[in-house]
């Protein structure tokens, strides 16, 4: 066989609908749109066109709000942690982090933080320092024999008017 003899599959390549060329074709005079009208015309993009009437989509009220400066965090299940303790890729004696998990291949980005969550089951005695974890996952870690640290919470002065210091 040579570079000149290389083909296709029989059927594996289609050949595009040429529309417009003739009522014969099967897709001729109105080129499978239909007819007449602004929606037989090219460039055309009215979907939430109501005839110059205000839409239905911007007529209703707008509902919720998206939080700016929200935290991502790489979760991890216990079930994933043991499988890369399983396999070799973590090392049950050193401390398992972000930086380590990066390391096994277990998480891709550390993002804003690794959170760790319940589901699966952890036998491998952890000691893990993670952004958050859930109460499940630290009660199924210290269980194993390993611990879970999670950074300190800070009192979050109270919104509104400052509180007036007592002299």
């Amino acid at each position: 066989m040579r570079l000149n003899e290389l083909r296709d599959n029989p059927g594996a390549v289609k050949e595009r609908t040429r529309v417009g060329r003739g009522i014969g074709s099967g897709k001729g005079k109105t080129g499978g749109r239909g007819v007449k009208g602004q929606k037989s015309r090219s460039g055309v993009s009215i979907k939430g066109f109501e005839g110059g009437q205000m839409p239905l989509h911007q007529r209703l009220p707008k509902r919720g709000f998206t939080k700016p400066n929200r935290r991502s965090y790489a979760e991890v299940s216990l079930g994933r942690l043991q499988t890369a303790v399983d396999a070799g890729k973590l090392d049950a004696s050193q401390p398992v982090d972000a930086q380590a998990l990066i390391a096994a291949g277990v998480i891709r980005r550390a993002k804003d933080g690794v959170r760790v969550i319940g589901g699966g089951e952890l036998k491998a005695k952890l000691s893990i320092t993670a952004a958050g974890a859930s109460k499940g996952a630290v009660e199924a870690v210290e269980k194993a024999g390993g611990s879970v640290t999670l950074p300190e919470k800070t009192e979050a002065e109270p919104k509104g008017k400052k509180a007036k210091k007592k002299d």
